[in-house]
């Protein structure tokens, strides 16, 4: 049976070349936009959930406030409407490169600080949408998309904030997803104690499953050693997590940077970083001392500026007012000259007669 979608043109602007991925609410497809010269990626919702108006409203709802995020680090949304068979849609960019889950898979564990990274422009994407009250609730290597961005590598796309979807192509093996009212709400191996308990979930929630995400990515393994899914639920919510140095001992991590794992693994949220900015700043905090500098920077005390000496005034003229007496004292010697020639002339005039 072909895809109805195929070939079908949208908003009058975009047209369907290919369907990329697929899930249990919808489907994932590339779509050319010829007066921008580009492509697209349009999320459809699938028709047979136009009854179901809690889903609607949802993906509506959440489209629009995708489309508010304007973080570098956060896949874009460009359009949100309908089909003409009431279908659902978002356009988003299209993105080249691969996910997290590939990495792994294709190279295993990787440099620490490139770990660090990438996280720590997560954290910057997350902090944006926290802010604005999304909770992604499914995050995981596969919904970190790397790509290369201005000439910039290994920048991250964080993909589906607040839409919690699984695509089959994504799902690891044995896999399990989780659904209330036909939404997913997790994987196993990335979800948190609480999100596992089923109660509500916050921005911590999201900090966990990054936690989970960051020890695979300088493991190469999750932090719980599990079989099925169920187990992997019991663990997180049971089990204090396998440290970076037992997991990988023959691995080096910079210094602190496993405590700085295990605080974002937390059972409790109130235990773990209270926001992705502080998580982020952990994380920096990791670099600077594997550079050789402090996590604390002091920047030195300035050097008051020297005094300013006060200008040197020219000598003016007197313009009214006292006079000097200076004047009068020439004037003087020279009357008493004049008087004393006048009396020497007086003298000699009076011997010559």
């Amino acid at each position: 049976m072909s895809d109805p979608y195929l070939g079908k043109e949208v908003a009058g602007q975009f047209r369907i070349v290919e369907k990329i991925g697929k899930g249990g609410m919808g489907a994932v497809y590339r779509a050319e936009q010829p007066d921008m010269n580009r492509y697209v990626a349009i999320k459809i919702l699938h028709s047979r959930y136009l009854s179901r108006t809690d889903l609607v409203s949802r993906f509506r709802r959440e489209a629009r406030a995708m489309s508010q995020l304007s973080h570098p680090n956060t896949a874009r949304v460009f359009l949100y409407g309908q089909l003409e068979d009431g279908a659902c849609y978002f356009v988003m960019e299209h993105l080249v490169g691969r996910n997290l889950a590939q990495i792994v898979r294709s190279e295993g564990a990787i440099e620490p600080a490139r770990a660090i990274r990438i996280m720590i422009q997560v954290c910057g994407a997350l902090e944006e949408a926290h802010r604005a009250g999304i909770v992604h609730r499914d995050l995981k290597p596969e919904n970190v998309f790397i790509t290369n961005q201005g000439g910039i590598r290994d920048f991250p796309k964080v993909l589906d904030f607040g839409l919690a979807k699984v695509t089959e192509r994504q799902m690891r093996p044995g896999s399990m997803v989780l659904t209330q009212q036909g939404m997913v709400f997790g994987t196993p191996e990335f979800m948190s104690p609480e999100q596992a308990h089923g109660k509500t979930m916050d921005a911590r929630s999201d900090i966990y499953s990054l936690g989970v995400i960051l020890y695979e990515l300088l493991t190469g393994k999750l932090p719980f050693d599990a079989k099925q899914p169920i187990e992997y639920i019991q663990l997180h919510v049971n089990a204090p997590p396998i440290p970076l140095s037992k997991r990988r001992p023959d691995l080096t991590f910079p210094e602190g940077l496993e405590d700085v794992v295990m605080k974002s693994l937390k059972k409790d949220p109130d235990d773990r970083y209270a926001s992705a900015a502080e998580f982020a700043r952990a994380l920096e905090s990791v670099l600077q001392v594997e550079a050789g500098e402090t996590s604390s920077i002091s920047l030195p005390t300035p050097i008051p500026p020297p005094p300013v000496a006060e200008p040197v005034r020219p000598i003016e003229p007197i313009r009214g007012g006292r006079k000097s007496g200076t004047p009068w004292i020439m004037l003087a010697v020279g009357v008493a000259l004049a008087l004393a020639g006048a009396v020497a002339l007086i003298a000699a005039l009076s011997a010559s007669s």
